[in-house]
């Protein structure tokens, strides 16, 4: 039973560790990571805003536009 409790204190541990470095270490790209999915949204949101927009001014040139994205 001891050793069960020491097993799990170590696990515990060894895991304790592991979020320190993943978190200290790691924590400045994972900050960049979120800042660039961020930039990423908000230039899809932009570029979706954009065609809608297209789409109600001059449907055909949205028409030739996904066109030539799908080839």
């Amino acid at each position: 039973m001891l050793r069960t409790l020491l097993t799990i204190g170590a696990v515990a541990f060894v895991g304790l560790l592991a979020l320190k470095l993943a978190f200290g270490l790691l924590g400045p790209l994972v900050g960049l990571l979120l800042w660039l999915s961020a930039l990423a949204f908000k230039l899809a949101l932009v570029g979706v805003v954009a065609y809608v927009a297209l789409r109600v001014i001059s449907p055909s040139t949205a028409e030739r536009l996904t066109s030539g994205f799908r080839k």
